[in-house]
């Protein structure tokens, strides 16, 4: 059974959200605050995590900043539509999608599956290979195991979200071709969920940053102004 952490301050919300993704099939661990979670979702990581930006002792963008240096959870932040949340930084830390208050279930239950569809398009390292497994993806000093979700630049490891490894996967691909923002929306997303061309923008402002901090000199994914990216291979 898929297991979801649910992290919220409000006590309404964790009833009701909680009441309605069981009701859906899943299993719902749920907390009051970031600092009761964080060491609880390191232990025993979900498949998914619901994180409330706003919350006493540690708010959501700090729990997922210190998530984010030993998993690649997947996560959702819920945000109130008064509060000024920074869409950029949210997806900066490695958010993988975010809703504002109030939200219907509806809407709750198709992100929630969007994302968990995404997760389970690249199976975790580990897995025995299958008939129909995909081949690493090698590209100069770049290998991507599609199959492991595992990510390697002259041989170091580079830890990327489902999101991130699906755009930079749609660009190694074909080194050399230009992909639109939209194209890697579509890589990246499902058709029901919207996203703008400032969320790919800093989905790949996240990638160089991490390959920057194996290789400094990492230049291998190119912005054309206007048009999108392309991977050069290195």
């Amino acid at each position: 059974m898929t297991t979801i952490a649910l992290v919220d301050d409000d006590e309404n919300i964790i009833t009701s959200v909680s009441i309605f993704l069981e009701g859906e099939g899943y299993n719902v661990r749920t907390y009051n605050d970031g600092a009761s979670a964080l060491s609880a979702l390191a232990d025993d990581p979900p498949d998914l995590g619901i994180f409330d930006i706003k919350m006493p002792r540690m708010d959501g963008l700090e729990l997922l900043r210190r998530l984010r240096q030993s998993s690649n959870l997947p996560v959702i932040f819920l945000t109130s539509k008064d509060d000024e949340f920074d869409e950029a930084l949210g997806l900066n830390l490695g958010a993988d999608d975010y809703i504002t208050k109030p939200f219907s279930q509806r809407l709750l239950g198709e992100r929630v599956k969007a994302v968990l569809r995404r997760a389970q398009a690249v199976p975790g390292e580990g897995a025995q290979p299958e008939p129909g497994d995909r081949k690493p993806i090698m590209r100069g000093r770049l290998l991507l195991d599609p199959n492991r979700h595992s990510c390697a630049w002259d041989g170091e490891p580079v830890r990327l979200t489902v999101t991130e490894f699906l755009i930079l996967q749609s660009l190694a691909q074909r080194p050399g071709y230009v992909k639109s923002r939209d194209n890697l929306m579509d890589a990246a997303y499902d058709d029901q969920v919207y996203v703008d061309d400032r969320t790919i923008d800093s989905h790949i402002k996240r990638i160089r940053k991490k390959f920057r901090e194996v290789d400094r000199t990492f230049d291998s994914i190119e912005t054309l102004y206007g048009v999108g990216y392309r991977y050069k291979e290195a």
